[in-house]
């Protein structure tokens, strides 16, 4: 007997109500669970790119594995209080600075208005006095002192991952009870793995590059808080497509704060857009080449619903995590249009095997 219009009718209606809440309860873990999950998010990174590399230590060096586990758990452990530590050292500074410099960028700023006449001034004037430009800056260093806390929780994380990493083939094929999909996933984890790794490797050394430049530039103009710019500059890089806009914009602002002369500021403007622009638009999609295969509307969707759930650090994390959901979804048969949509050509996932077939 099959069903009527009314009832498959309803039975798609009560389908897609249960996927509304479902989303819904998925969007509200996300945000109020925001901070462990993003630490997890953090941690998962650093684990695949440092397996690596124990990997390539254990087998080339003939070092004992337990041993280069142990190394790189020391690494993660220095490296992340170094980072957290000097960031909250540099917005600390920075902060500092600019309310020092405030009064001067009151003269300066309306120096530079009102050349845009009296009516424009008016307006832009009302527009900054509405910008509390301190108070965001306050705002500001008082997030940073929870790197401290999030970095400690990120290498709790990591170690237990490490500690963990000699089961997972046994897990992942108790779990599939097939030894042949036991296989296919793990697969699919390596090709996770591989691409995200080497996109974060590209973009370290691109941004490093990028930061290099910055602050060369900013030690030739006799500009203070060069390594503040330097720093900034690094860390925006990894946003994709307008972490360096923004980089870009607050190196310029902070020329003219530092400065008040226009044509100084309009020199160190362009010599940090030229910078950009040829590391960001020539040498990064060269060294990058197919390897993540992303459509760049995926990429800005993924941007815009990451940072409005996660913030700042869920626009870092917006990429890996629209790799991982791309692969996943190429290899379920129901979600590969969603894979599809992602990925640039259309080809979401060429590491593996063909994808699976519908039953």
């Amino acid at each position: 007997m099959t069903p009527s219009s009314e009832e498959v009718l309803r039975q798609r209606l009560q389908t897609g109500f249960l996927g509304i809440i479902a989303f819904s309860l998925v969007l509200f873990l996300l945000f109020q669970a925001r901070f462990v999950l993003i630490c997890l998010a953090i941690a998962i990174i650093l684990f695949s790119l440092t397996s690596d590399a124990i990997q390539a230590i254990s087998t080339r060096l003939k070092v004992p594995n337990w041993l280069a586990t142990t190394l790189a758990l020391i690494g993660i452990t220095l490296g992340l209080i170094w980072l957290s530590t000097t960031i909250m050292a540099q917005i600390n500074e920075v902060v500092g600075r600019a309310i020092t410099y405030a009064e001067s960028v009151q003269v300066a700023l309306t120096a530079l208005i009102e050349r845009f006449g009296p009516e424009a001034q008016t307006r832009l004037l009302a527009a900054l006095t509405e910008f509390n430009i301190t108070g965001w800056l306050r705002s500001l260093a008082g997030q940073a002192s929870g790197l401290l806390s999030g970095s400690l929780l990120v290498i709790l994380f990591v170690g237990f991952m490490f500690a963990e990493r000699v089961w997972l083939p046994i897990k992942v094929e108790r779990l599939t009870g097939d030894p042949d999909q036991a296989l296919r996933v793990r697969l699919i984890m390596a090709s996770i793995m591989r691409r995200v790794n080497r996109y974060l490797v590209v973009k370290t050394f691109v941004s490093a590059l990028t930061a290099a430049g910055v602050w060369l530039i900013y030690v030739v103009a006799g500009l203070e808080l060069a390594m503040a710019m330097a720093l900034l500059t690094f860390v925006l890089n990894f946003i994709p497509n307008i972490g360096s806009v923004i980089a870009w914009g607050i190196t310029v602002a902070l020329a003219f704060v530092l400065t008040g002369d226009s044509t100084a500021t309009i020199a160190v403007g362009f010599a940090c857009l030229l910078v950009h622009f040829v590391l960001g638009n020539i040498l990064d999609p060269m060294l990058t080449g197919q390897t993540l295969q992303l459509s760049s509307f995926g990429i800005i969707l993924s941007l815009a619903f990451w940072g409005a759930i996660w913030g700042i650090a869920g626009a870092f994390l917006a990429v890996p995590i629209m790799v991982a959901v791309m692969i996943v979804c190429w290899h379920i048969p129901w979600l590969r249009p969603v894979a599809i949509l992602l990925s640039r050509e259309g080809l979401a996932d060429i590491d593996t095997a063909r994808p699976a077939t519908d039953p």
